[in-house]
């Protein structure tokens, strides 16, 4: 399945909050479809070399990968625990669930949370309500246990959602930010910091190692980072503002050739987009670079012609990320093969798992930086 990033209208009181998330397409849709600070950031980087042993309480969770395009982790909620397949997004910070008491037939295929059953369960007042371009949800605020697998947060916030569309045939249940509190729900405490505050986790790290077509194999790592999960050390970026996983992009190019970003630009880090997204006119370049061509509001490759397309080159702080043509051209069949660059009416671009699939990626909240490295 192919995810588009939208907004997340998030409206609590008279309280607003803009912030990135994801939806799912029909399966039809889905087959159609600077330098700055680095010195001071090396000196930072002793407590977390690449030669240093892995913390004690690292804790480390298995994810599904979803047909490359979404990375899946079970999670518990209430007493006794029940449990929900969510997406770790970076791109958002709040958790949800669907609710029992969900109207909406997408609820009707898949895990219902009944507070009734949970002995820990606070419900509040508070509206949370989603917008979508296609879609919606509408729900509450509540609070309970939540556990990511020994990893316990009591009395942690969540969403329960009540009505929603545009869901039915997502690969999981709800969903899991791990981006800044800044993002959160007015008020409340995203679960990743709930940890650090509780004292589950001794570092406010964690990373990703997303597999490549294996179902298995995907890892979340919290509190920590397992270095055998990429090659070489890690570079370290520090982010563009405390309030979301964005970074500096020098310049895009192909065969030399700046093709976007040539006075630098932004870019979200985010696990929870499968594709890589960008403003429309760059994104235009690349599809007229590797021959692309309009096909039911995708773009289709000649499939034959992956093996001699140049990659795409992310300049990041100075260090060279490629994203080779394998990497960014999906093959749905022997004769369909569609570009993974989607143009969207922004300035931003979003590195999602078509990227990250390629590099490991480590995010320090510690530090305010992103560290990247080759997956294995």
């Amino acid at each position: 399945m192919k995810w588009l990033v939208l907004l997340w209208l998030v409206a609590l009181s008279e309280c607003i909050v803009i912030m990135p998330l994801t939806k799912t397409k029909t399966m039809r849709e889905i087959l159609r479809e600077k330098n700055l600070l680095n010195n001071f950031l090396e000196e930072q980087a002793s407590r977390m070399s690449d030669d240093s042993a892995s913390d004690p309480k690292l804790s480390t969770h298995p994810l599904r990968n979803a047909l490359d395009m979404a990375y899946v982790g079970n999670v518990t909620i209430g007493t006794p625990p029940k449990e929900f397949r969510v997406v770790f997004d970076t791109g958002s910070s709040d958790l949800w669930v669907p609710s029992i008491k969900c109207i909406s037939p997408a609820c009707h295929t898949h895990i219902t949370f009944d507070h009734h059953k949970s002995s820990t369960f606070r419900l509040t007042r508070r509206p949370f309500r989603i917008l979508y371009g296609s879609g919606m949800m509408n729900g509450v605020l509540a609070y309970d246990t939540v556990r990511i697998g020994n990893l316990v947060s009591t009395d942690q916030p969540f969403g329960l959602s009540l009505q929603q569309f545009g869901f039915d045939n997502a690969p999981f249940d709800g969903v899991l930010g791990l981006s800044y509190p800044s993002l959160a729900v007015p008020g409340t405490i995203p679960i990743f910091d709930k940890l650090k505050q509780q004292g589950a986790i001794s570092e406010p790290i964690f990373a990703f190692y997303l597999s490549t077509h294996k179902e298995n194999g995907s890892v979340l790592m919290l509190g920590g980072v397992d270095h055998s999960y990429h090659k070489g050390k890690l570079n370290w970026i520090p982010v563009s503002q405390t309030k979301s996983w964005l970074i500096t992009v020098d310049r895009i190019s192909m065969n030399g050739k700046v093709i976007g970003c040539e006075h630098g630009c932004e870019a979200l880090v985010d696990t929870g987009t499968s594709l890589i997204h960008g403003p429309a006119g760059p994104v235009s370049n690349i599809q007229k670079f590797i021959h692309a061509v309009p096909y039911d509001s995708e773009y289709m490759v000649s499939c034959p012609v992956i093996s001699i397309l140049p990659p795409v080159i992310f300049t990041i702080n100075g260090i060279d990320y490629s994203v080779p043509a394998e990497a960014y051209i999906q093959k749905i069949s022997n004769s369909l093969c569609l570009s993974s660059f989607h143009g969207d009416n922004t300035d931003k671009w979003i590195l999602g798992d078509v990227f990250l699939r390629l590099y490991f990626s480590v995010y320090d909240r510690g530090n305010n930086r992103i560290g990247l490295a080759p997956a294995v």
